[in-house]
């Protein structure tokens, strides 16, 4: 059976950049057929490479899981035959990914300026923490500063506990990284029309902040400030996570009032349904406390598998709330193929999320894991550049690759 063609086949993109945020945009892409070309510092490479877990093969399996696919060589940007060689490749690459400080490459004489004078059809994916323009552009950003800056961190904790971090330290980096990633696409289309590149601009806090629903409107509009309030949901009751007799927790989601009359009905209890209860959702975020007492006491009597089956049964949104050992033992992402065992000549076997989404007819895949520091030295400078093994070997000793 032939394998059909990628969606991104032939697009060639470099990715400069360290940790997460915009290597994560060009991961994601490569997934889908896009050629990757990482490119590190020589005798440093990627600050990824130790962030996390060892693995192994060295790296940590951060880096095996985000670099996965992409060809990795060393460069030294900063050297003037480093930057030339660098120059050499965007002639003939479609994107570079970078998240250097606003400035950095420009001083370099590797800015967007600089790299359209060698490629017009160059795109370039700038991710920084606060984006290019603005008083705070030059100030270094992190992840876990975004999701405080943006006000996601603000919201996330109890009312007396102090702001907490909204599950993962690295939330913000991902979540850039797939704006990232739909940025490039949207300006390869342009560049389909118009044979010209583009900047796609985008700072750290500002993915999150466009998924905080109606928090802006509704602050420009009343003056209103959202306060933490733990696992609820501060525009309907119940919508928050509760526990089971065999020590789990649930999450329940009743949206509407129809669900909380579903609800009433699967606990044996249609009167709370009426509108001289709880039937409407003002009376019921009114007595917050009481209605989530009510499913506290519910589902403290059952199981969790009990109380999804009673849930699913009444059509109830109802779910796990899982641990990392519970994702593995679910059926369902195992019928999904929501993970990927991959055999890595250096780590041994490594379990990694799939590519999503999942395409119908050219779905993504994973060729390799993170390979290591310069491992495609030869195959890129020599078939890219048509580099000897004599320059090759210059350039080693000089320090520039």
């Amino acid at each position: 059976m032939t394998t059909p063609p990628a969606p991104l086949e032939g697009i060639r993109i470099l990715d400069i950049a360290t940790f997460i945020a915009a290597p994560f945009s060009a991961a994601a892409l490569g997934e889908f057929g896009a050629e990757v070309i990482k490119i590190e510092k020589p005798g440093v490479g990627d600050s990824l490479r130790e962030l996390g877990t060892p693995s192994p093969a060295g790296d940590t399996y951060n880096w095996l899981n985000e670099a996965r696919n992409k060809k990795c060589v060393t460069l030294d940007l900063r050297a003037p035959k480093g930057a030339e060689l660098f120059k050499r490749l965007v002639a003939e690459a479609d994107v570079v990914m970078e998240n250097f400080r606003p400035g950095t490459l420009e001083r370099w004489g590797l800015g967007y300026e600089d790299l359209r004078k060698v490629n017009p059809g160059i795109i370039m994916l700038r991710v920084s923490g606060y984006g290019q323009t603005g008083p705070r552009a030059h100030q270094p950003g992190f992840a876990r500063i975004a999701q405080a800056f943006c006000g996601l961190s603000y919201l996330t904790g109890l009312p007396d506990t102090p702001p907490l971090t909204p599950g993962s330290p690295t939330l913000a980096d991902y979540l850039t990284g797939i704006y990232g990633a739909y940025g490039v696409l949207l300006a390869l289309r342009v560049r389909d029309k118009t044979g010209e590149g583009q900047v796609i601009d985008v700072g750290l806090h500002e993915p999150l902040f466009r998924f905080l629903d109606e928090l802006a409107p509704v602050y420009a509009a009343t003056g209103h400030v959202r306060e933490r309030i733990g696992a609820e949901t501060h525009n309907t009751v119940p919508h928050s996570h509760y526990p089971t007799r065999d020590g789990k927790w649930v999450a329940i989601a009743c949206t509407n009032d129809k669900m909380f009359a579903r609800f009433a009905e699967t606990i044996g209890k249609p009167e709370l349904a009426s509108d001289e209860s709880y039937g409407k959702k003002p009376t019921r975020i009114a007595d917050r406390d009481v209605v989530n007492k009510i499913v506290s006491d519910w589902t403290s009597t059952l199981t969790r598998e009990e109380v999804i089956a009673a849930c699913a049964e009444g059509e109830v949104p109802c779910g796990a709330v899982n641990s990392i050992a519970d994702i593995f033992a679910e059926p369902q992402f195992a019928a999904r193929g929501d993970m990927l065992t991959i055999n890595d000549p250096r780590a041994g076997e490594v379990t990694v999320p799939a590519v999503f989404p999942f395409l119908s007819a050219t779905p993504g895949r994973v060729e390799h894991l993170g390979a290591a520091m310069g491992a495609h030295n030869d195959q890129v400078f020599r078939q890219n550049l048509g580099l000897s093994e004599e320059e090759l070997e210059d350039l080693k000793g000089q320090g520039v690759i």
